[in-house]
């Protein structure tokens, strides 16, 4: 790691990080170790983000904006690959750089370096990871373009910002403090305030939601961070597409999808869809109203088709390998009248997003092994090939399943 770089004095951002390192610092990664070790994770990981590119072991992936732990757990999840990890914040590089030690991430490389300086680095990208970082910088727009300049052009930008709606707590909250003058040297008086609320005010249901706000220097991160902007879908689409970038996904794609969970049985559920996708994704996170961040998967604009993403309208259909998301169970137990079987995403953190199937439905899925194709599955449970398509079109809106679709590329 670079010593300290003296040009970060003044960076009110800089300094603010040095004196909260966010997130908490880790010093044990070994059950996020343990985890990665399974090899599918890591295949479901790379067709998540690249659905027509063969799975490589090896991809070069920037974590912008790194903090005290995230390219550290990034060389942990490709061991075969060269991550790099930079930050505006020498404190919390150091947290990274004793994991580093910790860990021997030989693949790992750290450097203090502000995104919009990331061209420095002399080099592209196949995927940049920047999570919770681009709404902090004085031009949002600048620094996404800065990074889309350094990636490959089949690469892939997982971006998570802030969303605007369901962090309208959070708001308030900046807001009243900015009133009051209070400043991250009185976060424990804060703190203290915060705990007397009443349950009615809008930021309760996020504090009970996240442990974060138990630590000092993340609810310092959350409530009194010098610079912030908070992004709804339109507004980051818009910011997304001034940056020459597209849309691929949602990370998590089914609170966003008018046929997943709740809007589906909605008397509204035909208008929803009937409007083009970036409409239904604005007018979805209206309905749900709690989302409090967005993370999208965004590629190079021009490069790749929104018309399809998941590739299920091409004649090849039936080639592509499903694979089954980790965080998906079956359960058999107390399932709704006519269904055999609920999937589950345990990922999803709101609850209607459950998926009944029915037995024919259930022994398609129990023949996904992320080895034989969807007609080989369909085939094994005696389906007809337009019941197969509806079935693979819901579990993959749903995030149940991936599809290695790079037998198109071959």
């Amino acid at each position: 790691m670079n010593p300290t770089d003296d040009s970060f004095h003044g960076d009110s951002i800089a300094e603010f990080y040095d004196r909260h390192p966010y997130p908490p610092p880790r010093t044990d990664l070994d059950a996020y170790q343990e985890r990665w070790r399974d090899p599918e994770r890591r295949r479901v990981e790379h067709y998540l983000h690249f659905p027509r590119i063969p799975f490589r072991k090896d991809p070069d992936v920037l974590v912008a904006g790194c903090g005290t732990f995230q390219a550290a757990q990034h060389a942990l999840r490709w061991p075969q690959g060269r991550v790099v990890g930079i930050d505006v914040s020498n404190a919390s590089l150091q947290h990274t750089a004793d994991l580093k030690q910790r860990y021997n991430l030989d693949n790992l490389e750290l450097r203090q370096l502000s995104i919009e300086r990331v061209a420095d680095l002399g080099r592209d990208f196949d995927l940049i990871v920047s999570t919770g970082v681009i709404h902090h910088l004085a031009d949002p727009g600048v620094g996404l373009q800065a990074l889309a300049n350094v990636l490959n052009a089949d690469g892939a930008i997982n971006l998570m910002v802030y969303a605007r709606y369901g962090r309208q707590g959070i708001s308030m909250m900046q807001d009243y403090g900015r009133l009051l003058g209070i400043g991250a040297a009185d976060v424990h008086d804060l703190a203290e305030t915060l705990a007397e609320l009443p349950g009615d005010h809008p930021i309760v249901p996020l504090l009970r939601r996240s442990p974060d706000f138990g630590n000092a220097d993340a609810l310092a991160d959350a409530l009194l961070n010098p610079r912030e902007q908070v992004y709804s879908v339109p507004g980051l689409l818009d910011l997304m597409g001034k940056s020459g970038l597209a849309l691929g996904r949602w990370y998590r794609q089914a609170p966003y999808l008018p046929d997943c969970g709740f809007p589906a049985k909605s008397p509204h559920r035909k208008l929803l869809l009937d409007l083009p996708p970036s409409e239904q994704f604005a007018a979805m996170e209206l309905l749900r109203g709690s989302m409090t961040r967005h993370t999208v998967i965004a590629h190079i604009a021009g490069g790749r088709s929104d018309d399809d993403r998941s590739g299920l309208a091409a004649s090849s259909w039936k080639e592509m390998v499903p694979i089954r998301l980790p965080n998906t169970i079956l359960v058999t137990e107390r399932v709704p009248p006519g269904a055999a079987a609920v999937l589950i995403n345990q990922a999803h953190t709101h609850t209607d997003l459950i998926l009944p199937i029915t037995a024919p439905e259930k022994r398609v899925f129990e023949q996904i092994d992320g080895n034989r194709s969807i007609a080989d599955t369909g085939a094994a449970a005696g389906t007809n090939p337009p019941e197969l398509r509806r079935l693979y079109t819901r579990l993959w809106k749903c995030d149940q399943v991936v599809f290695n679709n790079s037998i198109r590329q071959r």
